[in-house]
């Protein structure tokens, strides 16, 4: 099948001038608020942030896809209407979580949140803390973005191991099974978490998971809240034995006057792992590849539901 005609609906005047004037494409604005301008929409560009209601509005439109700017799609089965083809965002987002995840592990091992703090009292105070340099990383996730963080901390010296879903080998060597973290926990000054959001992740850091890493190590989650028990991660950081570094909460947005806020040793940013200029190119990028690939009939990339 091949398209010379193709309307595209997008959640915001922004993204609409991003993309600029596409031949053969007439680009509507959108924002899944209330019901479509039109019928069918050959692409939907689903809102970014926000609850996922939008989704009651697809059941008014016929459209060949559904492009989410989301690399999460946690909640999506159930909430879209039957028959959409519903592409995640995979490649928007990975630059800048992977960097997100690098600053959060660079200032909590380096203790820049205690700088900070004496420099708000206006307080000059120096103290020793440990590098990132030869510390012992276990990366529990080797996705899109797993695999980004990868990458930028080879420069740091660390010693990484990886952990994915199932066991297997690269070019890098050896890929640990999640089923080996009882074993890999207690050898890592850093844990970082960047697992997708499923029934078997959820909980996946547990008391028991927790109480396995090692005495002032540190734990990073730039995946979803809930892949973490809240109350166990205040228990670990209550009693000063883990340091967390968390882009994630349960809930989120996390209450106010919540007692992780009040701690040292956690750092927390409110879920912006995509939350940079890094997204906006490349959102624009996936946006025109997946409009010619409608036009070529081709299937679309990073199809991930069909319901």
């Amino acid at each position: 099948m091949n398209s010379d005609h193709l309307l595209v609906s997008v959640p915001d005047a922004n993204l609409a001038s991003a993309l600029g004037d596409i031949d053969g494409v007439e680009i509507v604005v959108w924002d899944m608020s209330g019901p479509p301008p039109v019928s069918v929409i050959d692409l939907v560009v689903s809102p970014y942030l926000g609850p996922i209601t939008w989704t009651t509005q697809l059941a008014g439109v016929t459209t060949r896809l559904v492009q989410s700017p989301s690399i999460g799609y946690d909640g999506m089965t159930e909430a879209l209407p039957a028959g959409i083809v519903y592409a995640n965002a995979a490649s928007v987002h990975e630059t800048s979580t992977a960097e997100l995840t690098l600053a959060l592990i660079l200032a909590s091992q380096r203790g820049i949140p205690d700088f900070v703090r004496a420099a708000e009292r206006g307080h000059w105070a120096p103290a020793w803390h440990q590098s990132l340099a030869d510390r012992q990383v276990l990366l529990v996730g080797y996705g899109g973005v797993g695999k980004a963080i990868a990458e930028r901390l080879r420069p740091f010296e660390v010693t990484l191991t990886r952990v994915a879903h199932t066991a297997r080998s690269d070019e890098d060597g050896e890929i640990f099974a999640v089923s080996s973290l009882p074993d890999l926990l207690p050898t890592a000054d850093v844990v970082i978490v960047v697992v997708p959001l499923s029934e078997s992740t959820t909980h996946l850091v547990d008391d028991d998971f927790l109480s396995r890493m090692r005495d002032n190590s540190l734990l990073v989650n730039v995946s979803r809240g809930r892949v973490a028990d809240t109350e166990a991660l205040l228990k670990h950081a209550s009693s000063g034995r883990l340091r967390l570094a968390l882009d994630v909460t349960d809930p989120e947005p996390l209450p106010e006057g919540h007692p992780l806020f009040a701690l040292e040793n956690v750092l927390i940013s409110p879920h912006v792992g995509g939350a940079s200029s890094a997204g906006s190119p490349r959102l624009v990028r996936l946006i025109t590849e997946q409009i010619e690939r409608l036009r070529r009939g081709d299937e679309p990339l990073n199809v991930v539901l069909r319901t």
